[in-house]
């Protein structure tokens, strides 16, 4: 007889994720977590600064999402997180436009690339904090432009770090290393570490 599995808890509950991203409330709930959703203000969900190399980014990105979440919930578990792409020394964030897409697009064209996401734990009401970064190096086919042109067409680029969803199936780019869910927005296994992390702590459980 097969064993029923049991969803995943948090070690602290309850479990909140500061982010508007349809693909993350996906893979949450694909992983089986209960959670709640509460949405970070505009301002701590932008501020890229030059200096910074793609982890620090995103890093620093996925902080102020948990943290500007934090203070506004009384307990609980925020999972804060931050994604973006990067090509040949460019960050590739949310494009802006189709435009802007094409432009993306075009840079990653025959080339690999990296999929850095930072994720960041903020417990409530302690305030204690963890931060880690996970990526994933892929590379894109030399499509053509006619192939590009079709896939912007599908306005599938929207909303999504480097233009494009690897959920989307396209069969011109490929995960070389690294997690396919951290591509897509959420990296599961680096999160199921870092509440492992808290489990084993016995102030915690």
């Amino acid at each position: 007889m097969e064993e029923s599995r049991q969803a995943p808890r948090s070690p602290v509950e309850p479990l909140i994720l500061a982010s508007q991203s349809p693909r993350r409330r996906e893979l949450l709930e694909r992983a089986g977590f209960r959670f709640a959703i509460v949405l970070p203000h505009e301002s701590a969900e932008c501020g890229i600064c030059s200096r910074e190399t793609p982890p620090e980014l995103v890093a620093r990105l996925a902080w102020q999402k948990a943290g500007d979440v934090a203070q506004r919930v009384p307990d609980g578990l925020v999972i804060g997180c931050d994604t973006v792409a990067e090509c040949m020394g460019h960050i590739l964030g949310k494009p802006r436009n189709r435009e802007h897409a094409g432009e993306m697009l075009r840079l990653m064209r025959g080339r690999e690339h990296h999929v850095y996401s930072g994720l960041c734990l903020w417990l409530r009401p302690s305030d204690e904090h963890h931060v880690r970064v996970a990526v994933s190096r892929l590379v894109m086919d030399a499509v053509t432009d006619r192939e590009l042109e079709a896939y912007l067409d599908t306005g599938a680029w929207e909303g999504k770090a480097g233009a494009f969803g690897y959920q989307d199936g396209l069969d011109w780019i490929h995960l070389l290393d690294g997690s396919e869910s951290n591509v897509v927005g959420l990296p599961l296994e680096l999160l199921d570490e870092m509440l492992n992390a808290l489990r084993d702590r016995p102030e915690i459980r």
